[in-house]
Order: C-alpha cells, then structure tokens, then sequence
C-alpha cells in the first residue's frame, strides 16, 4: 500500500506527464485577453429584431448576427442595410425557411422532405445573393432553419460547406461551451424559454465567463412576433453585456467563429 506522501508524488508526477493537472490547462486565447466569448443571433428577420432589438444592442454598444430569410417585407430592405451598415451582422438562413414537415404550419412546397440537396444550395445561393445586395459582403454565415439538416434525406451541411457557400454555421443544438471542442459546421446555440428573465440569460453568460467559453445565444421575437422573450429581459442582458466587454468579448457570430478557428490549434 502507498503511502500518503508517496501516492500524492506519483499522482502529481503523471499528471504532470499526461497533461492532465487542471492547473496545466492554458485557458483559450480570446481577443485582447479577454475571459469568455458571447454571440448574440437572431433568426426569421423579423420586425421586432429592428424595433426592439438592434435598439437595445445598439444603446448597449454592441453588435449582433440576424439570419435572414428572403420573405421580410419591402418596406424592411433599407432599414438591413443600414444594420448591416451599423455593424451587425447579416447571416443567410435560406429563402423560404425550408423545415420538416410537422415542424409549424407550412406549404408543402417547404417541407425539406420535398427538397433536394441541390434545390437546398440554390436556394442558399440565392438568399447570399440577396444578403450581398444588402451588405456588399461576398460570403455569409448561416443557420439551419429549425436546425435541420437533411434535404429529401440527404445530408446538406457538407455540400454547403464543401462549395464555400458558408464559413461557418450556426444550429440549434445543446450549447458546447469548450470552443477548443465547437466544429464549424455545427456550431451549438442556448435558447430561453419564453419566461426568461433577465438574470436567467445574465446566469448563463457568468457560467461561460467562468469557464472561459463561448456563448451563443438564439433569439427568435424579442418582445413581439413569435418565440418570444421579454424585451426588458433582452434589454436587461444587453445591457449587462455592454456594461463588460472589458472582460467579455461580444461579437458577431462570423467575427467570432472565425477568430476560433486560428486560434484552436494553439489550444491543443
């Protein structure tokens, strides 16, 4: 039986070696120092992202992603651009915001089992044409619609990735904090319930700070429209956001997934 002294040394000695020793780990290396990332998305370019949303991030000083679908009022095309002109982001989320059928109430015509995968990428080669008329930008990021990600079947996140169409995508799948462990084709998302108070999402991004992770954060309505969480408690999380982006780098989703995929190599 080892001694006490004894059995400490050895489990220091092959911590040591195994690269194992909690102290050992090097944190991830965020911009300018700074201890966690948090991405602020919203999806189905709605009315209430313009009213209340990009208001709030803007009186907060920070910037947010918006996937757009193509079906946003006319009215609504000068009011994008000047966001994207702002400083957010505009990400493609597809034309017609394509999902499986029973998903919500839709023509059949969009149901992802009546599409193929190349109906799937012509489909996202028009909306990053649209997006590219609002923003001038040559390549956007996206987002699944209802995060699927079969076409009559078949697998399309590969294709999408494979002809260049994004340079990252978002889901909707549990959070996965680690971005040492986030893969650019799949990129996970926390989202609130409709209740959620403030100090709900405020919670969430102190556990990230904590861990020096990232964050990304959906939003459907903010305070109207559909999938709704309270305007104050958005305000409320922008801004807590805003008031720590000495210590929280809040950026949008492209911006951010791009600084990680530099920068996971150095953390291996």
């Amino acid at each position: 039986m080892l001694t006490k002294p004894f059995a400490l040394a050895a489990c220091t000695a092959i911590a040591t070696l195994t690269g194992t020793s909690a102290l050992a780990a090097e944190p991830f290396a965020w911009p300018e120092g700074k201890k966690a990332a948090v991405v602020l998305t919203y999806d189905d370019s709605m009315p209430s992202h313009l009213d209340i949303a990009i208001p709030a991030l803007d009186a907060a000083g920070i910037k947010g992603t918006f996937f757009l679908n193509g079906t946003f009022a006319n009215e609504s095309v000068e009011r994008w651009r000047a966001t994207a002109e702002s400083g957010h982001e505009l990400g493609n989320h597809s034309v017609f915001h394509p999902c499986r059928a029973g998903s919500f109430e839709m023509p059949e015509q969009y149901h992802l089992e009546n599409y193929s995968v190349a109906t799937m990428l012509n489909e996202l080669r028009v909306m990053n044409n649209l997006l590219t008329a609002l923003d001038g930008k040559a390549m956007h990021t996206y987002a699944t619609p209802c995060g699927n990600t079969l076409a009559g079947g078949e697998d399309f996140i590969a294709p999408i990735m494979e002809a260049g169409f994004a340079p990252a995508i978002r889901g909707v799948a549990a959070p996965e904090h680690d971005p040492n462990k986030i893969e650019l084709n799949a990129v996970p998302s926390e989202w609130f319930p409709e209740d959620a108070s403030g100090k709900d999402m405020i919670r969430a991004v102190k556990a990230v700070e904590k861990e020096g992770g990232l964050l990304v954060i959906g939003f459907h309505g903010v305070g109207a429209d559909y999938l709704t969480v309270p305007a104050a408690s958005h305000k409320e999380l922008a801004d807590y956001l805003g008031a720590h982006t000495d210590e929280i780098w809040v950026a949008p989703f492209g911006e951010v997934m791009a600084w990680v995929a530099t920068h996971q190599s150095e953390a291996d």
